[in-house]
This record gives structure tokens, C-alpha cells and sequence, in this order.
């Protein structure tokens, strides 16, 4: 995997720099295959399809609590706020863990993003324009 390519799409990620497509588009010439973004360990690891494995830390302060119950529905206004309004990650991760968001899994082959709550609770979201 190409750390340098990885370590600039996390960077253009917490600066708003590029569009979530740039970001996928690098991940994926990177060498990665699905990264998970951690709440809790406030770190993001990006794995390859040969096993290769590389991490980032995610340098936010003032970050909330995770919250104990799974918010679905204010999870998916939150997403539809960053595709149609492009809201910055931060924002985006705020309103994430205060809805009970403990981390995601973004797949970057199967075009989707698993997130993440406290007892289980799970939602995936289809990278617009993919389907099921």
C-alpha cells in the first residue's frame, strides 16, 4: 500500500480539501480495499486485499461521548447533510457519535459503508449511485 497516498487522503479528509469520490478514488490507488474509521480509538485503518495494514490517527478535539443508543434515522439525515450540502467531517463525525455511532467500515470494492453502534445496531449505506 502507498502510506503516502493513504496519509494525504486522510489529511484532505479532515481539511474538506477533496470530495468524498477524490477520496475513495486515492484510497483505492493506495492499495486499499476497506478502511474502518474507530470513534472510540480516534484512529482510521486501511487494509488491503493482501493483507497489508496502515493507520492515521484522527487528530479531532472537543470530540462528544459515543452515545449509548444507535440513532438510525438522525445517522441517515446526517448523510444525506454531507452528499447534498457537503458538510465537513468533523461536523459529520460530531453528529455521528452524538447518534450512537461508534466507528464505520467503508468498503471501497462493494461501494458501501457499515456504521457502527454501541450494542450491535448497524446501518449501511450504498455509495450513491450503487446499488444493492
Amino acid at each position: 500500500m502507498n502510506t503516502d497516498l493513504i496519509t494525504a487522503a486522510a489529511q484532505a479528509t479532515l481539511t474538506g480539501s477533496k470530495p468524498f469520490p477524490e477520496i475513495v478514488g486515492m484510497l483505492i490507488e493506495a492499495g486499499v480495499e476497506f478502511y474502518h474509521v474507530d470513534y472510540l480509538a480516534l484512529s482510521k485503518t486501511y487494509y488491503s486485499g493482501d493483507g497489508a495494514i496502515a493507520s492515521t490517527p484522527i487528530p479531532l478535539e472537543g470530540l462528544p461521548p459515543v452515545a449509548a443508543e444507535f440513532d438510525a434515522a438522525a445517522l441517515r439525515a446526517n448523510i444525506l447533510d454531507s452528499q447534498q450540502n457537503g458538510q465537513s467531517w468533523r461536523d459529520f463525525t460530531l453528529r455521528a457519535m452524538k447518534g450512537g455511532v461508534q466507528g464505520y467500515l467503508a468498503f471501497l470494492r462493494g461501494k458501501r459503508v457499515t456504521y457502527l453502534g454501541r450494542n450491535g445496531d448497524q446501518h449501511t449505506e450504498w455509495f450513491p449511485g450503487a446499488k444493492p
